[in-house]
């Protein structure tokens, strides 16, 4: 299984001078084909962002062992994903986010901010502590892993079913307790999904896979965002294979012992 690159053309429409972007992503190939969506969480995160933005893009995908001299050349040293604008080139992916915000603004593209600074943050201890969790290989260390797991993901789980203050209606004689939101900033898809999603879709895959751990069911927040984003193309179709996932962390999550 190869480590292939996405290299993504990105061209507004309908712009005086047109904005040129060159975007490149970390991908795996899965099989022989050279075009499935491999494994990456970064990758699939910029993906979602061009496509929520409604811009063009065009994929090529190129093996890693054998790049072209000029994809070399132009971050010596440095994995994909990363990203070239008039000759300058960006290596940090919130850096990436940040610039595509700018640059893809209103009213020709759509805003992806977040209304409450909240929901920006939540969730953003859960991916280290699954990390933590699925590389520990002593079984008599896994309740306390699995434990400091389940305590994040309850912690979202909890932002997930609190209500946002727009849902709050002052006036209504109906007090709303949990939150019926789609996602973490309301009912569409925001550049904190845009983070948090790909790496909550790994934990779910590999978790399972790996230690036979599932969210719990009782957690009703955060099975409920997962569920709406499965219904979304912007989610599902940046999404690689579970195998794909699985795949990626044979080497990581070793057995226990």
């Amino acid at each position: 299984m190869k480590i292939v690159e996405h290299i993504g053309d990105v061209i507004s429409v309908g712009e005086p001078a047109g904005l040129f972007l060159r975007v490149i992503v970390l991908e795996r190939e899965a099989g022989c084909d050279g075009e499935s969506i491999g494994n990456c969480p970064f990758s699939q995160r910029l993906f979602m962002i061009l496509w929520l933005k409604g811009v063009i893009f065009n994929v090529t995908t190129v093996d890693l062992k054998r790049k072209p001299a000029d994809l070399q050349n132009l971050a010596p040293g440095t994995n994909p994903p990363f990203m070239t604008f008039d000759g300058e080139v960006k290596t940090d992916v919130n850096k990436i986010e940040e610039f595509l915000e700018e640059k893809l603004a209103p009213p020709r593209y759509p805003k992806l901010g977040t209304q409450h600074a909240e929901s920006n943050s939540a969730g953003n201890d859960v991916f280290a502590k699954f990390s933590a969790f699925i590389k520990n290989t002593k079984k008599d260390a896994n309740d306390i892993y699995e434990r400091n797991l389940l305590k994040a993901l309850k912690k979202l789980d909890n932002y997930l079913n609190s209500p946002l203050p727009d849902e709050i209606d002052a006036y209504s004689t109906e007090e709303v307790t949990v939150s019926g939101r789609k996602f973490l900033d309301g009912d569409e898809l925001t550049l904190a999904d845009c983070n948090l999603l790909p790496k909550l879709h790994i934990i779910k895959i590999v978790a399972k896979r790996y230690r036979d751990f599932e969210f719990p069911s009782e957690m009703t927040g955060i099975w409920r965002y997962l569920n709406n984003a499965y219904a979304r193309d912007e989610f599902i179709n940046t999404c690689p294979a579970n195998q794909e996932i699985e795949h990626a962390y044979s080497d990581v999550a070793k057995r226990m012992k």
